[in-house]
């Protein structure tokens, strides 16, 4: 994975000053099966100097969809994401029927012809506990929901995750 990318996506989800949560709409908020993996993509792990990122997208490249992040024992979780035209700057997520929906900072990206949203939020929100139980996680963007799905030998990551940020 190249850590520029993942440095800078990460380092502006800490640099979150505004942090919020608020119900989503009832159209977000949608169980069902768990999404399969996807061949060439997965969650993705990194530990260096007290801060954790998990990431899914593309192993060796800049193809990041969704990021966390958090200093050791922290409590809380940076969000990263990068945002389709039109989109009011808020993350919304989705895992096993859990549902969160984060008011985000928005900046031009560096990397990408698009903006970078970042949200900063406390490791115990209901959607990201469902997450840590479950692995996958679902975000909408541009009205289309994307599902992030483990392959099952990378499961234990997102354990790995929060069991670091406490």
């Amino acid at each position: 994975m190249r850590f520029p990318a993942l440095l800078v996506l990460s380092g502006l989800a800490l640099g979150a000053a505004a942090c919020a949560t608020v119900e989503p709409p009832p159209e977000v908020a949608a169980a069902g099966p768990a999404p399969l993996p996807v061949e060439g993509h997965d969650w993705l792990l990194t530990i260096d100097d007290g801060t954790a990122h998990l990431a899914y997208g593309v192993p060796e490249s800049d193809d990041l969809q969704l990021g966390f992040n958090c200093r050791r024992g922290s409590g809380r979780v940076g969000l990263v994401t990068i945002a389709a035209d039109g989109d009011a700057p808020v993350i919304m997520l989705e895992s096993g029927g859990d549902t969160g929906r984060f008011a985000a900072d928005a900046e031009p990206s560096a990397l990408h012809d698009a903006l970078i949203l970042t949200a900063e939020t406390a490791a115990t929100e209901p959607v990201l506990l469902r997450f840590r139980r479950v692995g996958w996680m679902a975000q909408w963007r541009g009205g289309e929901r994307e599902t992030y799905a483990p392959h099952p030998e990378s499961l234990p990551r997102v354990e790995s995750f929060f069991a670091f940020c406490g």
